[in-house]
């Protein structure tokens, strides 16, 4: 990840949209086109190779049926008490 330090935090967060990804029964090109991306996007994303934006976050988490709130809690569950 260019420019930014990857966390624990944040790896946890792929590591879920994966799993989640997976669960769904979705491949990564079968999201890429649900959520109208090209499949290196996906692929970017979840090597960490490029992070995700809000929005682009909320997107995914609708499009594979997923918890957003939960998954957001688990992950800041995961923060360092002092930042």
């Amino acid at each position: 990840m260019a420019g930014t330090v990857p966390t624990a935090a944040y790896k946890h967060l792929l590591v879920r949209l994966v799993e989640a990804r997976t669960n769904a029964g979705l491949s990564q090109a079968q999201l890429a086109q649900r959520i109208g991306k090209p499949a290196s996007f996906m692929g970017k994303y979840e090597l960490g190779e490029r992070r995700l934006d809000v929005v682009e976050l909320l997107v995914v988490l609708r499009a594979i049926g997923a918890n957003g709130a939960k998954l957001i809690g688990e992950v800041e569950g995961r923060l360092p008490e002092t930042l």
